[in-house]
């Protein structure tokens, strides 16, 4: 699919460029769009491991795995053909597929998009590095190394967020952008304190400007909430419809602090990006710093041919990433994205995407970041053609597919209330979080200082958490980073959503049979707020509900045959799942609650 593709686009040569896109370009897309996809079941189905960065049974036999891996190679294959030839078209394609997927891996609250796209979680640079995943990390340094930092324009989801924000601010501006020096000491700082913050486990802080994890929290904070409001309008009209299509779920702010952070992340990196594209990517982003190593010597890159440039500075006023030098014809490979868009707006064919081979004059000098001249015309040729291919302006409404996931960032998050109601007479009182002496972390994640310093705070885990267990820190030294509690449900012991959706490793993954022997915490019961002894009634929810069966209902005193039954816990049996605290009926703090371990034990 992906070569017919390059099939038709080389027919330029015959047939006008302007034809094939204005008459085709449904057909193409499409088509590219499929080989994408394929490209994704032919990982699925070939790496059934962690090399696909899921954890997925592969029941294929060896002949078809072996078949998926042919497949698989060949449509990376025509991917990367694609990706040379035509850079923006590919770009913009593949870019699109991965904000969608991404996108709805957090709002997803079925756990249906985990299964499809958890594999785009995996693929970006600091969660594989965190969780040694070798492949992932393996296949970003080799894109790198080869097409220069595509990573940045279609992997990375807040690098498209940004695109697609300064889409929007380019719709009354023409040639908004200037050429201007790399800030280097402001690069280089930002990477140095992060990785001294990632090496201190100060993890925390670090979140802050990583990528991916900032990205998360918008969408965790901001898009679900729009997106559950949505669903549960729908559940409403399907429901007076008799249809039972959608159903209602809950709507509620898991951390004001944190929502407000990704509210603040979202205004400065917006607002950057309207004004001046990607300004945040080539200075304060250490995973674009760390890319800008590689890109300098990437394989294929932007060049200038000086004998055909007019000087008419559409480049420079057109590069988000202000790379371009059109006076001294020279690009800064180290912030360069390779998003193509030089390639569309000029209009001389001054600009190339491939390799160029150094001249031995440019072989003696350094190796330096910017692609020097050839020799220089001495007068302007009096009739110039327009190009064909990438150097012909294209409409730009191909990538306003985007501008949808920009919109909605817009709409603040709404906060329904929901009533809890005791046969529909009494309105309950809500309960309140109880003070852990230590606070939980989810099973898998093994101890609190292996989850301090692999979790970059992405709140993944936290959206995908179908009981509302998990939501994000308000302590100051674990700000961000997911804890657990009981006031909405309970961590079932048959779930294991958040190992299976964490990329970073700080959430191992975890079988069911092992989750059920994992004690991350235990029961201890308040005798001050139990019902048996406030209001003088028989209870026993928690030892009723109890999956593990570590609690039994005993007397207050043994000798006084009238003495209440109360709650006992057995700690050793315990696991700390927080059923017993979820069903208590004590208000506003459960009689029952969970202390959490600093390192999980096996039972």
């Amino acid at each position: 699919m992906v070569f017919a593709i390059n099939v038709l686009y080389l027919q330029v040569d015959y047939i006008p460029y302007n034809h094939i896109m204005k008459k085709n370009r449904i057909l193409l897309y499409a088509i590219l769009i499929a080989a994408v996809f394929l490209l994704c079941f032919f990982a699925v189905g070939a790496f059934p491991t962690h090399a696909a960065g899921m954890q997925v049974k592969c029941g294929l036999p060896w002949i078809g795995q072996v078949v998926c891996i042919a497949l698989f190679a060949v449509v990376s294959l025509g991917l990367c053909v694609s990706l040379a030839l035509h850079l923006r078209q590919t770009r913009v394609v593949l870019a699109l597929f991965f904000i969608i997927g991404t996108t709805l891996l957090f709002l997803d609250f079925t756990g249906t998009m985990r299964g499809i796209t958890g594999w785009m979680a995996k693929a970006q640079l600091l969660p594989a590095v965190l969780a040694l995943n070798a492949v992932a990390v393996a296949v970003v340094v080799v894109l790198t190394l080869v097409f220069g930092r595509v990573y940045c324009s279609f992997i990375c989801p807040l690098g498209i967020m940004q695109d697609a924000i300064a889409r929007l601010g380019r719709i009354r501006r023409r040639n908004p952008y200037n050429y201007s020096k790399e800030k280097k000491w402001l690069r280089y700082g930002v990477l140095v304190v992060f990785l001294a913050l990632l090496v201190g486990g100060v993890g925390t802080v670090a979140a802050l400007v990583a990528p991916y994890s900032a990205f998360g929290r918008i969408a965790q904070n901001i898009l679900q909430p729009i997106w559950i409001a949505g669903n549960n309008v729908l559940a409403s009209v399907a429901e007076a419809c008799d249809s039972y299509t959608f159903y209602h779920t809950d709507l509620w702010i898991r951390s004001l602090p944190t929502f407000f952070i990704a509210l603040a992340t979202l205004f400065v990196i917006g607002l950057l990006a309207w004004r001046n594209g990607r300004t945040w990517c080539n200075t304060i982003c250490p995973v674009g710093t760390v890319l800008s190593f590689l890109s300098r010597f990437s394989w294929l890159k932007i060049h200038f041919d000086e004998s055909k440039c007019r000087q008419c500075s559409k480049c420079s006023r057109n590069c988000k990433a202000a790379c371009i030098d059109y006076k001294t014809h020279t690009v800064d490979y180290s912030r360069c994205v390779a998003c193509g868009d030089c390639l569309v707006q000029c209009e001389f064919a001054a600009l190339t995407y491939g390799h160029r081979k150094r001249t031995r004059a440019e072989a003696s000098m350094p190796q330096a970041e910017t692609t020097k001249p050839q020799a220089k015309a001495s007068e302007p040729k009096a009739e110039t053609t327009k190009p064909l291919g990438d150097a012909q302006s294209v409409d730009g409404s191909r990538r306003a597919f985007l501008v949808g996931a920009a919109l909605a960032t817009s709409a603040a998050a709404l906060a329904q209330k929901a009533k809890k109601v005791d046969g529909g007479l009494a309105t309950l009182e809500k309960k309140v979080e109880p003070k852990r002496h230590t606070p939980l972390t989810p099973p898998g994640s093994w101890s609190a200082d292996n989850f301090a310093e692999h979790c970059t705070a992405c709140q993944l885990c936290v959206a995908e958490c179908p009981n509302g267990v998990l939501r994000p820190s308000i302590e100051l030294d674990k700000l961000m980073q997911p804890t657990m509690s009981f006031e909405r449900g309970a961590c079932r012991p048959e779930c294991t959503r958040c190992s299976e959706v964490c990329p970073t490793g700080a959430i191992k993954p975890i079988t069911r049979a092992e989750k059920s022997s994992t004690q991350i915490g235990h029961a201890v019961w308040i005798k001050q707020n139990c019902v048996v002894l406030t209001d003088k009634v028989e209870c026993g929810n928690c030892a009723r509900h109890c999956p593990a069966g570590a609690i039994e209902m005993m007397p207050l005193d043994p000798n006084d045959d009238t003495s209440p039954f109360v709650p006992a816990v057995n700690e050793a049996r315990c696991i700390g799942c927080g059923e017993c605290e979820y069903v208590c009926p004590a208000r506003p703090f459960s009689a029952i609650h969970v202390e959490g371990h600093e390192v999980h034990r096996t039972i």
